[in-house]
């Protein structure tokens, strides 16, 4: 009997949903492998879809920040949290509403886009503020938007990542700014972006996607505005979480699949069968037993990340597992964090 080969990701997918800061660049610097598999995706036929949460540029503005690393985009094939958070709150407001903007220029005009009238200051006209980051954020725009919170205005942020990853590390994201408002104003703000679920769905209703992969580097946006959209997610570890964390994840913020890189996204990509307490993937295993899991394999294989997220899926549905990861001879195992 001619055993079948298995398929790659791109056999399983229909559309791929690229995360971009910690996925495919760290600010202006290419991650390895990211842009040679968006042109394999491609020409695979498969649908591409580039998803972030950074609201400093207009789609294209992003387009051609990934051209700086190697990646050819076209505006539309972008959905962002300021794309998302201006429909929302289109639909909320009147045309012509004005909302305050704390963040930059590239924000202020997705606002004027869809029909609502971009501030720089509070007002009593002011009936909005959107959130997001900006290099040039201060104080002062900062001040507009405690002013207008107080005197009731609704508050929507792009997205609440503490962190932005660049070239030289971790720099404060937009939830960091957003929390000195929370802070000061004691309101809790409506979130636009991952890992609210709305972008995924857009992203998937706007380019007929019946199973889109999300790709992306963390836990708390990525892979949780999956799990929240009921799509399969693939944490890649070249930004900011690892496997360890991942294992440990609360049930929203695990993974269907741990990656080390994009490197293999065409290669055979067997999948784990869980058969009870053991799952195999290809010529490795996993078995639980009491809450602790025995791997048999190299903690680093892919395919063992995949048979043990299986048994987490299988027997850890409901909370974050607090067991062991053993070898064969009973040693605790601690994965590599990247």
């Amino acid at each position: 009997m001619i055993r079948r080969p298995d398929p790659s990701l791109l056999d399983l997918y229909d559309a791929l949903l690229f995360d971009l800061d910690g996925t495919l660049m760290h600010g202006s610097r290419a991650i390895p492998h990211g842009a040679e598999a968006v042109e394999i995706a491609r020409g695979a036929g498969r649908t591409v879809v580039f998803a972030t949460n950074n609201a400093s540029r207009t789609p294209q503005q992003a387009a051609e920040h990934l051209a700086v690393v190697g990646i050819s985009a076209s505006p539309e094939e972008f959905v962002t949290s300021p794309q998302v958070a201006s429909r929302l709150l289109a639909d909320r407001l009147g045309p012509g509403a004005q909302v305050l903007v704390v963040g930059g220029p590239s924000l202020a005009a997705q606002i004027r886009e869809v029909g609502l009238s971009p501030v720089e200051s509070d007002s009593e006209n002011v009936v909005a503020v959107v959130q997001g980051w900006s290099p040039d954020l201060d104080w002062a725009r900062l001040a507009e938007g405690a002013y207008a919170i107080r005197h009731g205005a609704y508050w929507m942020a792009t997205n609440v990542d503490a962190t932005l990853p660049t070239e030289r590390g971790l720099a404060p994201g937009n939830g960091s700014l957003v929390a000195a408002l929370r802070h000061a104003t004691g309101v809790e703000p409506a979130v636009a972006g991952k890992p609210e679920p709305g972008m995924f769905e857009l992203a998937a209703r706007d380019h007929r996607s019946r199973r889109p992969l999300i790709i992306g580097d963390r836990l708390d946006t990525d892979i949780e505005g999956a799990v929240r959209a009921g799509m399969d997610s693939l944490l890649v570890l070249t930004g900011v979480d690892g496997t360890e964390t991942a294992l440990r994840a609360e049930p929203v913020r695990r993974p269907t699949y741990i990656l080390p890189d994009l490197a293999e996204l065409a290669a055979p990509f067997p999948l784990p069968v869980t058969e009870g307490h053991r799952a195999r993937c290809g010529a490795v295993s996993a078995l639980w037993s009491d809450g602790d899991i025995t791997v048999n394999g190299d903690v680093g294989d892919p395919r063992v990340l995949r048979a043990v997220l299986a048994l987490l899926h299988e027997h850890s549905a409901d909370a974050a597992w607090t067991g062991n990861l053993r070898d064969q001879h009973g040693t605790v195992l601690q994965p590599a964090a990247r």
